[in-house]
């Protein structure tokens, strides 16, 4: 009996064995996940689904007839032209800016969307489509790529950032916040600078300008100046840079009125005698700088425009009021660009050099008020600009501590100017 009952073990393990050897596992089906693939847009268009035209603006071109040689209806054109005029301004489109027209791709190849690109980041779309046609403004996708930049004076700041790779800007930028601080005519060799920045980028490869200055170091005759941007004037907005210690770093007044490219045609002059009138004294309580006429004309200091009309030998002129002490008057505007009420921000262009009013040549006449009485600007002790407020001086401190740390990490890079080999000439007898 046991025999038995081992031999029906033995063939019921022998069983299981055969059917798992012969039970072929199950095939597992592969799955394969379809991803579909999305199209590639450029200014908000997939271009496969047009015919692309990419042209400028040429001398005589108007958005009218470009439209028009594009089969554009004309009730669609005079809709864009009349109702979108904040947005796109058809008259103001320039000679040399690229615009991309997409057509369909049926046989009547009508326009149907119209790209102007008014600079390298920002384009307009015109898109014709639908009845009621539309006008938008975007801008494409711009990378910010932080960079530091440390180097030494050989002969000018202009020729050792151009060394270094770095926008022309920048150094225009350093020049103009320095300028109370550095005479930058007067530069030495071995000075030093540092600076950080943004570049901006589209697509990650195109360069596209750079941002504003984040940080500055400037070291001139051994002494070392930091400049830090900070809004000081919540109520203005207005951002000033202030060195490591909150000192602003501009004057309250520029010394003229004119930034590049003027002559000291005529000084202040109280006992001046004019030939014309019989070497009479004729006072002159302005102060004449003779420019180009339509050379840019900017406010000396901020302040609030009190005046901007036309009235006999003044001609058109501007007069601000910067505080309860001083104002300024710009005389012999060819036009102006500020109106009454209107706040200037020092360095701000606000009209043009001409020859309106009593004035023999093209020149702007600058006249200064202190206390309510003219003075001469080129005399006056002008008043610095006020440091920042003993309440956001903490805030102040702790905003430039980190950037006075990485501004101190960068190197100098010391390029000097490669020096021409010299020939070597051989004489053979």
């Amino acid at each position: 009996m046991q025999k038995i009952f081992g031999a029906i073990l033995m063939l019921a393990v022998l069983a299981a064995s055969c059917k798992q050897t012969n039970e072929q596992p199950e095939e597992e089906v592969a799955k394969v996940e379809v991803i579909e693939k999305l199209p590639v847009l450029h200014y908000g268009f997939n271009l496969e689904e047009f015919n692309v035209v990419h042209d400028t603006v040429r001398n005589g071109d108007s958005f009218g007839e470009l439209m028009l040689k594009n089969k554009v209806d004309y009730p669609k054109i005079a809709h864009i032209s009349e109702n979108f005029r904040d947005t796109f301004d058809v008259r103001k489109i320039r000679v040399g800016k690229p615009y991309i027209i997409l057509k369909s791709k049926d046989t009547s190849e009508v326009a149907k969307v119209f790209i102007y690109q008014n600079d390298k980041i920002n384009y307009t779309v015109v898109d014709l489509r639908d009845t009621a046609a539309v006008a938008y403004k975007n801008k494409k996708k711009v990378t910010l790529r932080e960079r530091e930049v440390g180097g030494v004076i050989n002969s000018s700041l202009s020729e050792a950032m151009d060394n270094l790779g770095v926008d022309y800007t920048v150094t225009l930028s350093l020049s103009e916040i320095y300028a109370w601080t550095i005479d930058f005519f007067r530069l030495e060799k071995g000075d030093k600078f540092k600076v950080v920045f943004d570049e901006r980028y589209i697509n990650d490869t195109i360069y596209a300008g750079r941002g504003p200055i984040k940080a500055a170091l400037f070291e001139h005759k051994g002494k070392t100046v930091y400049a830090f941007p900070y809004v000081a004037d919540s109520v203005n907005n207005i951002l000033d840079y202030f060195d490591q210690d909150a000192n602003n770093l501009r004057s309250t007044f520029l010394r003229a009125p004119i930034k590049f490219g003027y002559r000291l045609s005529s000084r202040y002059n109280l006992k001046r005698r004019i030939a014309y009138y019989g070497y009479k004294v004729r006072p002159h309580k302005g102060t004449d700088y003779a420019a180009p006429v339509g050379t840019p004309i900017v406010a000396t200091a901020d302040g609030t425009v009190t005046e901007s009309t036309r009235r006999g030998g003044n001609g058109k002129y501007v007069k601000i009021k910067h505080n309860g002490t001083y104002s300024t008057q710009y005389l012999h505007m060819k036009a102006q660009k500020v109106k009454r009420g209107e706040f200037a921000r020092q360095g701000d262009v606000i009209g043009w050099v001409g020859m309106t009013g009593n004035t023999g040549g093209p020149h702007v006449c600058y006249r200064f008020w202190k206390n309510g009485r003219q003075v001469d600007p080129l005399k006056e002790k002008l008043p610095e600009a006020d440091p920042i407020a003993d309440s956001l001086r903490m805030d102040y401190m702790a905003h430039i501590s980190p950037l006075k740390e990485q501004l101190d990490c960068i190197e100098f890079i010391d390029i000097a100017p490669t020096e021409p080999e010299e020939t070597l000439i051989s004489y053979t007898q």
